[in-house]
């Protein structure tokens, strides 16, 4: 099993060389939503990396690994689209080959935007679930190196540097709790795994719309279960949870709180954000903020951070939700 202190210390050892290739992102307060919900909010800007989204972090983490004649001979991912950017931007910056294996539904735009970035694109089915599988096998059947979009202890170390940067720009402040968007894990389980090392009172929440929470859903059956999942604005936490996942563990040991929102919450929460601070996130950002937003009883007068993990956004779903 891989604990949350090895975690933490390849998380640290990382954070420096990804900041020759990466951006360290702003920790600003948002005001409005302060005052709303009575605490004092700082908000990690993940959408404002580079490929806008943390997933660059991890992707540049897990392909550092690799040595030149393995890029060179190339790379397979698996990803609704986030993920593949990240792998896509890192091999561009570093040299090498890719295939991304989309699902039929990913965003065109993020499609658009990884074949930019100089990897090849193949979309097969709906379930980014099992694609990784489908992914996996295509990598060992030709030689290939296959990088996962959260299963693999370099990604989740990758996604840690988050929380290495919001430990440093924090300055000794302190923080009482963050909300984190989960999908399959590898955000949270870095992100966690650093902060409880330095500040071990703080509270992590997982946030998953209600619509598709698998991650949920098999930490309270005590083991990785399939969900019933329906469409959702936060596209960014879709797909199901690897069988073997060493997130799993990891979640069900750091997360201390699951916030469940519903479509609408999700919704309400991008345009608050889109009206008083003017900046586009996408929608499993927005999970984030909602959570933040449902559990303001319990944050008032504290100081808690909210992960902004991305803003790839399409204008047609932008547009849906802001017309919802």
């Amino acid at each position: 099993m891989t604990s949350p202190e090895t975690v933490a210390r390849m998380s640290e050892k990382v954070a420096l060389r990804l900041r020759e290739h990466l951006p360290v992102t702003p920790l600003v307060p948002f005001g409005a939503l302060s005052e709303e919900l009575g605490a004092e909010v700082l908000v990690k800007c993940e959408h404002q990396q580079r490929t806008g989204s943390f997933k660059a972090r991890g992707s540049m983490s897990k392909i550092l690994t690799l040595t030149p004649e393995e890029r060179e001979r190339g790379v397979v991912t698996a990803s609704t689209g986030n993920h593949g950017l990240g792998v896509a931007n890192a091999l561009k910056t570093l040299g090498g080959h890719g295939i991304v294996f989309v699902p039929e539904n990913a965003a065109a735009t993020k499609v658009a935007a990884i074949r930019r970035l100089g990897a090849e694109v193949r979309a097969e089915g709906t379930d980014s679930g099992v694609l990784e599988t489908v992914a996996r096998t295509y990598a060992a059947e030709h030689g290939l190196t296959y990088v996962p979009p959260y299963n693999d202890p370099d990604i989740i170390a990758g996604q840690g540097t988050v929380a290495v940067e919001l430990l440093e720009q924090l300055d000794g402040a302190g923080l009482d709790a963050v909300f984190v968007a989960v999908g399959g894990g590898g955000l949270v389980s870095g992100i966690a795994s650093v902060l409880k090392q330095q500040l071990p009172n703080v509270r992590i929440y997982g946030a998953s719309p209600l619509n598709e929470a698998p991650m949920a859903a098999s930490i309270e059956a005590g083991h990785i279960v399939t969900v019933d999942a329906r469409p959702s604005l936060s596209d960014g936490t879709a797909g199901s949870v690897e069988p073997g996942a060493i997130t799993f563990d990891l979640v069900r040991e750091l997360v201390d709180e699951w916030v469940l929102v519903d479509e609408e919450a999700i919704r309400d929460a991008l345009r608050m954000v889109i009206d008083t601070e003017h900046q586009l996130v996408e929608g499993s950002a927005a999970a984030a903020f909602a959570a933040a937003r449902a559990r303001r009883a319990d944050i008032a007068g504290k100081r808690v951070a909210v992960i902004s993990c991305g803003g790839n956004i399409a204008s047609a779903t932008l547009a849906t939700a802001l017309a919802g």
